[in-house]
């Protein structure tokens, strides 16, 4: 080590020194006996570092990425030979990452599916062309066979602006935005934050129209929150949860949208404020999918109705 890093903590270095590992993965890798201060094994991530030092880091081989079949159960609203649709609770990962090879939508599909899946790109799994956050339930789509696939990842790529593909979501948001909108504000990653996405010039276009269908009064009767239905035109991650916080109107619960409007809570109903605080994840629901069936070329349409812990929200929010 030089001496400008004389003093500094070994997980801060190497988190700069390595910018494709997070501090949090150089932390895992100090506590596994993965890194080294000269021959002596790293004990404490928070160990200075000395002029001189030298430091070693190895890195295991990955995880291994192959999901496996697991019996989880799922709601199937339709299934044939090339697609399965599926309503998703919230709290279901749609696809296996690292450390996270199970629990998945994808395993659950290798478990249901078995040998009806003919392959995507000469491996039998399941074709995802689309994808709900963890913590958003509602129905999506996925592709059984490298036909489907094709088809499908045509459409959502079109974003449906040529073709049949409609995506409507239900959120509750804060505030009244008004009759109906527009947003079209590019979205890229947030600078800050691993975890969020923000509206950026140099971002992707995204596009979401919103129209208000309902509001719902705070403890003097005045409008505090209200039900929005929103249609994607694009498809970016996290869209309606950025777009809807960048006009001032995130979603109730998203805690990572819509922090600056904790306070508000005080001003709902004790009703109203216990269903928001039960609800433990994002108000939003994907509720409507529709799109060209890729082989027979049928439009289909799917609903999803309100999951309960958003109908107990609705029916607190208005007072029924």
């Amino acid at each position: 080590m030089a001496e400008a890093d004389n003093g500094l903590r070994i997980d801060r270095l190497l988190a700069a020194r390595l910018a494709p590992l997070s501090r949090t993965r150089i932390q895992r890798l100090v506590a596994d006996g993965q890194v080294l201060n000269g021959a002596r094994v790293v004990g404490d991530a928070a160990e200075r570092v000395n002029a001189g030092d030298t430091l070693t880091i190895t890195l295991p081989p990955p995880e291994q990425a192959e999901p496996l079949p697991e019996a989880i159960p799922l709601t199937i609203v339709h299934e044939d030979t090339a697609l399965i649709v599926i309503d998703k609770p919230a709290g279901l990962v749609v696809h296996p990452a690292p450390g996270n090879w199970s629990g998945t939508l994808v395993n659950a599909l290798l478990h249901h599916c078995g040998d009806s899946l003919s392959g995507i790109g000469g491996v039998r799994r399941p074709g995802i062309v689309h994808r709900l956050d963890k913590e958003t339930s509602g129905v999506l789509v996925v592709a059984k066979t490298d036909k489907a696939h094709r088809g499908l990842s045509a459409q959502f790529a079109d974003h449906g602006r040529t073709g049949d593909l409609e995506r409507a979501y239900l959120a509750f948001v804060w505030g009244v935005p008004g009759h109906k909108g527009v947003v079209n504000a590019p979205i890229d990653r947030h600078p800050g934050s691993r975890v969020k996405m923000s509206v950026r010039n140099a971002g992707r276009e995204a596009i979401t129209h919103w129209t208000l269908l309902e509001t719902y009064p705070d403890v003097t009767g005045t409008p505090i929150a209200s039900l929005v239905e929103c249609r994607l035109e694009t498809g970016r991650t996290h869209q309606i949860r950025v777009h809807m916080a960048h006009i001032g109107h995130p979603l109730l619960a998203d805690e990572v949208y819509g922090q600056g409007f904790k306070t508000k809570l005080s001003k709902l109903t004790p009703r109203a404020r216990a269903a928001v605080e039960a609800l433990g994840r994002q108000a939003l629901h994907a509720a409507r999918l529709g799109f060209e069936h890729p082989v027979t070329h049928e439009v289909l349409s799917f609903d999803s109705p309100l999951p309960p812990e958003l109908e107990t929200l609705r029916d607190a929010l208005a007072g029924t």
